[in-house]
């Protein structure tokens, strides 16, 4: 290749990664507060609205990496966007509009301090806990002689507790109940609408040649109705194997062929970080920042089974504000 060629394209990786969206700091009119999460910026608009940018931030085991990924916010956002229409027939969700690439406006709810994990495979975080002895998970109990990325019997709840900062704790169903964290009529639904988006969600991944292995849900109340709210169905929070060869990759203990962020976890834990105290966050090259952004593309390609539509990020802080804007004009 010749050096101008080279030159060009690392120019081009330079311009695309600093125009990342690591934070932001807008004012909307009727803007009552704003809430900065590990990912996403949330306005509160006249408590009526809520304007939710998913940032190119990537955190993991709780903690925010220093450095942005291209196009993450926009590969996270377009796949909620695309879930929530695809299971608004099982459970109400929040979305109004997608106004920008990476921005979902909709209803302002109370949120549940809890998020509905939903496990259908032995993997990631319980793997680890079931190799240290546990044969249980919030309650639930794990059969004895399973092995790594294992299908469980059928899919399994494991909630968390739902923390503003630092680490989100399992909990169980019944400790939910008991801390009148959520009325056991209103976790009864959610349990319910938990295990149906999971079905319809497992059943589109099958479609494009993908498991879905687990995943988790949040939901809010408005007016005594319960929502789905926030993300679905992203590289975020949820795992995916692609199905072929999976039998034939547990058979002979080979690793699952994966789509999902448990690479950034597994690449963090080669290098000595696993978020405890003391511990440094390793320095993320140029090179691991753009193969973690291929890797989120490619998620968007195969479980949309649409070709990805890289934004214009020359100047997306504007783009991003310009858009929500004008919508909020239109209203």
């Amino acid at each position: 290749m010749a050096p101008t060629k080279i030159k060009r394209i690392i120019a081009i990786r330079k311009i695309t990664m600093n125009n990342t969206v690591i934070k932001t700091d807008f004012t909307f009119p009727g803007q009552k507060s704003l809430y900065k999460g590990k990912v996403r910026d949330v306005y509160n608009i006249d408590d009526e609205l809520l304007v939710m940018i998913a940032s190119d931030r990537i955190s993991a085991f709780d903690v925010v990496l220093p450095e942005g990924i291209p196009y993450k916010g926009q590969v996270l956002n377009q796949i909620a966007s695309k879930f929530l229409d695809a299971t608004q027939d099982i459970v109400p969700n929040w979305k109004f509009a997608t106004p920008d690439p990476m921005v979902t406006v909709g209803h302002y709810c109370d949120p549940f301090p809890v998020e509905m994990i939903i496990r259908g495979y032995l993997t990631g975080s319980s793997w680890r806990t079931y190799k240290k002895g546990a044969r249980e998970i919030c309650g639930v109990p794990i059969p004895d002689g399973m092995i790594e990325h294992q299908r469980f019997p059928g899919p399994i709840v494991t909630p968390t507790t739902k923390a503003n900062e630092g680490h989100d704790e399992d909990i169980s169903k019944e400790e939910i109940i008991s801390q009148g964290l959520v009325s056991a009529e209103d976790y009864a639904l959610l349990e319910e609408y938990t295990i149906a988006l999971f079905k319809r969600g497992t059943e589109i991944a099958k479609e494009k040649g993908l498991i879905l292995v687990d995943t988790k849900y949040e939901f809010g109340k408005k007016d005594g109705k319960i929502y789905l709210i926030d993300e679905i169905h992203t590289p975020d929070s949820s795992r995916y194997f692609y199905l072929d060869g999976y039998e034939e990759r547990q058979a002979s203990g080979e690793p699952q062929k994966q789509l999902s962020k448990e690479f950034v976890r597994e690449w963090l834990m080669e290098h000595g970080f696993q978020g405890q105290e003391g511990q440094a966050i390793p320095e993320m090259t140029d090179e691991f920042v753009q193969s973690v952004s291929e890797r989120y593309i490619e998620l968007y390609e195969n479980i949309t089974g649409d070709t990805f539509q890289k934004a214009d990020v020359s100047n997306v802080l504007s783009r991003v504000e310009g858009n929500i804007n004008n919508y909020l004009k239109s209203r």
